[in-house]
């Protein structure tokens, strides 16, 4: 058995997820990948099992950076807003650094071809959750359901994001997320969330 060379390894991993992000789950084979990263395909099977496991591989490594990323100078007991907010710029950091990795994230949490349930949970979703109840305990954000919340303390951004990356905003006219722009859609999920 030939041994591990992490160059290649991360070689596979940034080509798939760009061919990911351009063709869809269904666009990537073992062949193609083989062929984006100038390797054979056995080459490939010695650092992932299978199709999947790759994929799930991707997920877990994707998803490990945008938690170190999103996590920076974060604590669970900070202020709600204070928190928040972080949360905002350190994602938007994390979108701008990696602008594959999240189109990738997109991608892999709505696809139906992932098998999500074999996927471990990692501390990202544990401080989030502790950083909530915090704020529910001290009586800054009103209780909601959890789909409720982070549509409405999330969405928002989000949204603006997409607007920014496709440098369209409604109707077709230019835009560009400013921290002015972020700063004022962020005041007014405050209000809804204290609500």
């Amino acid at each position: 058995m030939r041994p591990k060379d992490e160059n290649k390894e991360a070689l596979i991993r940034e080509k798939a997820i760009a061919m990911i992000v351009q063709e869809g789950f269904d666009g990537m084979s073992m062949q193609k990948l083989a062929k984006a990263a100038n390797l054979s395909p056995a080459t490939i099977y010695i650092y992932f099992k299978s199709r999947e496991d790759l994929l799930n591989q991707l997920y877990i490594a994707v998803d490990e950076i945008f938690s170190r990323e999103v996590l920076k100078n974060f604590d669970p007991e900070m202020p709600f807003e204070e928190g928040l907010w972080l949360q905002w710029k350190n994602r938007y950091r994390y979108i701008q650094k990696y602008p594959l990795h999240f189109h990738f994230s997109e991608q892999f949490r709505s696809s139906p071809l992932i098998k999500h349930a074999a996927i471990k949970e990692g501390p990202f979703r544990a401080a989030m959750q502790q950083f909530v109840k915090h704020a529910i305990h001290r009586k800054e954000i009103v209780e909601l359901p959890t789909e409720v919340f982070w549509s409405v303390a999330y969405g928002p951004f989000y949204i603006l994001v997409k607007f920014h990356l496709q440098q369209s905003g409604m109707g077709g006219k230019p835009f560009s997320l400013s921290e002015q722009k972020m700063k004022q859609a962020f005041q007014l999920v405050l209000k809804a969330l204290r609500a």
